[in-house]
């Protein structure tokens, strides 16, 4: 390693919790250390990435923070310029919306860029609820597949619930996918009548918050009583056809 590399920040991959929680349940003490003295963050919305720094308390002042916003929009020579401070020798940190940064979320360009700048990544450990959804549906957890979100359409959603009910019973691998929790209802649905009765399906909902449960059963059960209603509530979905 030269001497330049030496000099370089890191680039902390920082964890959110997964919806407002009282106590912390999910975020280790030692990463909590670490956002505390970051004063440069690249974050979605700064409203609420401030809101999380005052729930983690006794961190760098918000006027010092240097806040650069990262989403879809942002174009890329301006992602570039993130790396910047990193470059002179400051630490910087990735801020997730909730969970960990990057899965389901933007910032796999700028990791990408900072490794080709030979600065060090570092990923912080925190709730995933993707894999928390895995770990209690009772499905393959040997072999699985992340989709992100569904089509809005309906029609185009059917086939995709289809096409991945087809995926898991060629491959024997868990199919998992989300959608905008003002749909959850909908995608339930859709999966109780286009699934065969014994496809498995589950869903998470409000994973290691209050009122956290998960359902997991066959499509036949399904059919037989739905359960209550998860509209706008945060949830994972994932269909095992064995």
């Amino acid at each position: 390693m030269s001497s330049s590399d030496l000099k370089k920040g890191t680039l902390y991959l920082i964890p959110n919790t997964l919806g407002k929680t009282p106590e912390n349940n999910t975020i280790p003490e030692y990463v909590l250390n670490i956002i505390r003295k970051l004063d440069v963050l690249i974050v979605e919305n700064v409203q609420t990435a401030a809101r999380y720094l005052q729930w983690v308390g006794d961190t760098v002042p918000e006027y010092e923070i240097e806040f650069l916003l990262l989403n879809k929009k942002t174009p890329v020579h301006e992602i570039t310029s993130f790396l910047n401070p990193l470059k002179k020798g400051k630490d910087a940190g990735i801020l997730s919306e909730a969970g960990c940064p990057v899965v389901a979320d933007p910032g796999s360009e700028l990791i990408k860029m900072a490794h080709d700048q030979s600065i060090t990544v570092e990923p912080l450990v925190g709730p995933s609820s993707i894999l928390l959804a895995l770990m209690g549906s009772g499905f393959n957890g040997q072999q699985f597949t992340f989709h992100g979100y569904l089509p809005i359409d309906q029609n185009k959603r059917q086939g995709a619930i289809q096409k991945l009910e087809q995926q898991s019973k060629e491959s024997g691998g868990t199919q998992i996918f989300m959608e905008a929790p003002h749909r959850n209802d909908e995608v339930v649905e859709d999966v109780v009548r286009y699934c065969n009765p014994n496809t498995r399906f589950c869903t998470a909902t409000n994973l290691t918050l209050p009122g956290e449960r998960i359902v997991s059963k066959k499509i036949s059960a399904w059919r037989k009583s739905t359960g209550d209603s998860i509209h706008k509530e945060p949830t994972i979905f994932l269909l095992y056809a064995s």
